[in-house]
């Protein structure tokens, strides 16, 4: 069982962060993060698919994938990493790759394991507060606690 944590949104700082405990070691958690066989099977808010065309998680690696939306609508992303420490941090930029594409943003994930359980804290920093508050607008706390629900429920699979 994952313990919930809701997102944060300072005021005034261009953050968003959300925070979770899953009922998996850390090893595991990395595993389904960082492979591309596992994250197009959870990756994302409830309804959405993924088509996973690359994923290279190593400094100055590409992540590029295509979400699909519950309705219909396809989402082309780029992820660049820029550090990956296994099995503790990663940090990457996320952009869109399209029209009306998506805002750029930096995501710091730590997993931390804690008696067999891993915590896993996500914080995304956007250019400026007016564009965080765009994505919030359009949902993007639900939109990652959702997504890190998914994960919770995939991970006895992995």
């Amino acid at each position: 069982m994952a313990e919930k944590s809701k997102g944060i949104v300072a005021p005034g700082e261009p953050t968003i962060v959300i925070t979770r405990t899953v009922d998996a070691p850390r090893a595991l958690v990395w595993k389904a993060w960082t492979d591309p066989e596992h994250i197009a099977h959870w990756w994302g808010p409830n309804g959405f698919t993924n088509t996973i065309h690359s994923m290279d998680v190593k400094p100055g690696g590409e992540w590029r994938f295509i979400m699909h939306g519950p309705d219909g609508t396809n989402y082309p992303t780029r992820v660049v990493y820029r550090e990956v420490v296994k099995p503790e941090r990663l940090v990457y930029d996320l952009s869109g790759e399209g029209e009306g594409d998506m805002h750029t943003f930096r995501a710091t994930v730590t997993f931390a394991e804690h008696e067999g359980k891993t915590q896993i804290r996500m914080a995304s920093r956007f250019p400026s507060v007016a564009e965080r508050d765009a994505v919030l607008k359009f949902g993007a706390v639900e939109g990652g606690e959702q997504t890190l629900d998914r994960l919770a429920a995939y991970l006895p699979k992995v």
